[in-house]
């Protein structure tokens, strides 16, 4: 005998065609989510193509395109990595001048090798990014207030190694070798896009791949959580510091081997540039946290559009306006992205508990999540509390 049973009350019951429509509807925005930026770049290339065709698609704008947006891609990779911990490291743009000064004081006036002048700038920037590390999750001072201060002592170091003059070489120049690091090709592209696909592919691997990168993300998500679950928070985001350290040295050592001059102001303005990079690259691939894909698609759709209004004759001061402007949207769009993420996490987790629920209902057992497991989500992942019968904590 059939028993057919009635909705309870205060729910209302979905149609299938509902259910495709939502569906339909979630599919266009995870794909607009994830590849709109990349199509935003393509059709940005397009309009410049079709209406600059003479200027803007040539080899040599594009060998431009790929060398001088080297630097800040790199940067945007450095600044993704304490993102990823839910901590901003400020020192980038202030590093980024002291260690290509260094380099080149080393270098020119103190008679160095360059492998040691580079290898000594590289370990430096290391060092201080272990120290930002340090006074954030040691001193528990906020990572803006850290790191600005930090760079404001780098900066002050840079003025001290300079005399507030630039590091000019003298007539027999810089070793070629060390030169070549930035202004030679491979391939018929510079070799500067490659140390950029090499940066990015490591940190996919890393942050997407391995177990580190998961503790990354769970630390950004919800440090509480991640400290019950046994992972060493500290640890980790100081890890997180020195990466991007060590990747503002690397970037020192390749701006000195590209301006081959010191210019003791010469980092300030790549610090824009980094963050608008970092913070939208969180918007696209992987919507709702920093990414190492999602930054390569940030920063090319950044390379190309300023390209394309630098060809079109547009005035000096239309590029930080176009950064500022950039980077407001990527932060708004940065938080829409979590806060859709979160509300995604929360709508999966009332259902796998009204699942539950019902289950209860029909058998007389308490209601569970679909695995059998109680949990909390927060971000999109779902942690399981410490069992009380153990004597510690321990890493699902």
């Amino acid at each position: 005998m059939a028993i057919e049973t009635e909705p309870s009350p205060g729910r209302t019951r979905t149609t299938s065609g509902d259910g495709k429509q939502r569906g339909s509807s979630r599919l266009r925005g995870h794909l607009i989510g994830t590849y709109g930026l990349l199509a935003l770049t393509a059709l940005l290339f397009l309009i410049f193509t079709v209406t600059m065709p003479d200027s803007f698609p040539t080899s040599d704008n594009l060998t431009s395109l790929l060398s001088t947006n080297a630097i800040p891609a790199m940067l945007a990779l450095g600044a993704m990595i304490p993102i990823v911990t839910g901590k901003f490291d400020l020192s980038i743009g202030y590093g980024l001048g002291l260690w290509h000064v260094l380099t080149m004081q080393l270098i020119v006036h103190s008679g160095w090798p360059w492998q040691l002048a580079c290898l000594v700038t590289i370990a430096g920037g290391t060092v201080v990014g272990v120290m930002n590390g340090l006074l954030v999750e040691l001193a528990k001072i906020d990572s803006f207030i850290a790191t600005l201060g930090t760079g404001s002592v780098l900066y002050a170091v840079t003025l001290w190694i300079t005399n507030g003059a630039r590091i000019v070489p003298g007539p027999e120049g810089l070793p070629a070798w060390f030169t070549d690091l930035y202004t030679s090709t491979f391939l018929g592209l510079p070799v500067p896009a490659f140390y950029v696909l090499v940066l990015a592919f490591v940190l996919w691997l890393v942050l997407e791949r391995l177990p580190l990168g998961r503790y990354l993300y769970v630390i950004g998500s919800n440090a509480r959580a991640a400290d019950l679950v046994g992972i060493p928070t500290r640890r980790y985001s100081i890890y997180a510091f020195a990466g991007s350290g060590f990747v503002v040295g690397v970037s020192g050592v390749l701006l000195a081997a590209q301006q081959q001059i010191g210019n003791p102001s010469g980092g300030q303005d790549y610090l824009l540039p980094a963050f608008v990079g970092a913070l939208l690259g969180s918007t696209a691939i992987k919507p709702g946290r920093a990414n190492a894909l999602g930054t390569i698609v940030a920063v090319t759709v950044l390379a190309v559009g300023l390209s394309g209004i630098t060809l079109a004759g547009a005035d000096f001061w239309v590029t930080p306006l176009f950064n500022g402007g950039t980077l407001l949207i990527a932060v708004g769009l940065a938080g829409l992205s979590a806060r859709r993420r979160l509300r995604a996490g929360a709508v999966a987790t009332r259902r796998s508990l009204s699942g539950g629920t019902t289950g209860a209902q029909s058998d007389g057992t308490p209601g569970a999540l679909s695995d059998g497991t109680s949990g909390s989500q927060s971000g999109g992942a779902i942690t399981e509390p410490p069992s009380q019968d153990s004597g510690h904590h321990r890493v699902p």
